[in-house]
């Protein structure tokens, strides 16, 4: 794996690692999240609470 890939991979699990926190310590978030239907609507979700986890990591 590329450094540059290496690099935003690790970024993306921070990311998705401080999303997954805040499902824990921010009220109606976890429920929020459990009613997206797919992968668009857990990607605009998440861009609408700060995190932007849309692009994949090898792009």
């Amino acid at each position: 794996m590329p450094e540059k890939d290496l690099k935003q991979f690790i970024q993306k699990v921070h990311t998705l690692n401080k999303m997954l926190s805040s499902l824990e310590t921010i009220p109606g978030r976890k429920e929020t999240l459990e009613s997206c239907t797919n992968h668009d609507d857990v990607v605009k979700l998440a861009k609408s609470w700060g995190y932007d986890i849309g692009r994949r990591w090898g792009e």
